[in-house]
């Protein structure tokens, strides 16, 4: 079908940049927030669309690989499609290429659709008549998005704050791609520029809201690759909001400040 995959150009901004000069990690995800939405809409299940039926989309997890992050100035592609239901999920996979056309990254999530009344999930092959007509592709990972457990008994708190208005979006939640924002916040400048993300995989448990107040606990383990555990959540019911995982290799080319 003509409209099975959406292909979108991105160009990297100043903006999107981190201190390395490469695209931030959460302004890649913005990119598969973005392109998916998009490509919803023409399929005629776009978040309104849902509405009219008083459910709406949740993105429940996501899984990604990168092997190198765009820089600064460059163009990449990023192509999404459907892939089909597994249980209760509504499957999406991502694919990201340079430039020059060779294959970045690549993403798989899994999504749920929640009755706006009931609050209960919906069967997305109750939901969504069209949706299995779209799944023609194979997984570009080996898995779907898992199950993460919450970070390790000798986690520590990194991070205490509160949600702010810039971390809402339309549903005065919290934006989805901020709870991996406040994770990268915790570290410091040396390790962003230390350390170049290679895999990442979120869990989105519940949602938070303006002036919830967060605290983040972290455990790491060191080996030829560094990996991080998070748990997100909010104070005054202790609530888990999210869990991320993250693998780390060192930078090869570190960027140095400028005296």
């Amino acid at each position: 079908m003509a409209l099975s995959k959406l292909e979108k150009e991105y160009h990297v901004h100043v903006y999107e940049a981190g201190p390395d000069g490469k695209l931030n990690l959460y302004s890649l995800f913005d990119y598969f927030q973005d392109i998916a939405s998009e490509h919803a809409i023409k399929l005629g299940y776009g978040r309104d669309d849902l509405l009219e039926q008083n459910n709406f989309w949740v993105l429940s997890r996501i899984y990604a690989e990168i092997s190198e992050m765009p820089e600064w100035g460059e163009k990449i592609t990023v192509t999404t499609w459907p892939r089909g239901i597994d249980r209760l999920f509504a499957l999406r996979d991502y694919e990201v290429r340079n430039q020059q056309g060779r294959r970045v990254s690549i993403a798989t999530s899994s999504w749920l659709i929640i009755d706006r009344i009931t609050k209960k999930i919906k069967r997305p092959d109750d939901t969504l008549s069209s949706f299995k007509a779209q799944a023609e592709f194979r997984n570009p990972l080996p898995r779907n998005a898992g199950k993460l457990d919450a970070a390790g008994k000798d986690s520590k708190i990194t991070s205490l704050f509160r949600v702010r208005v810039s971390d809402l979006d339309v549903n005065l939640h919290t934006n989805n791609v901020n709870y991996l924002k406040w994770v990268i916040d915790t570290h410091s400048q040396e390790f962003i520029l230390d350390n170049i993300p290679v895999f990442v995989e979120i869990n989105y448990l519940a949602e938070s809201r303006f002036d919830d107040e967060i605290i983040i606990r972290m455990s790491e383990k060191d080996g030829e690759v560094k990996l991080t555990d998070y748990s997100i959540f909010r104070t005054t019911d202790d609530t888990e909001l999210s869990r991320v995982r993250l693998m780390w290799n060192k930078a090869v080319n570190r960027k140095t400040e400028k005296k």
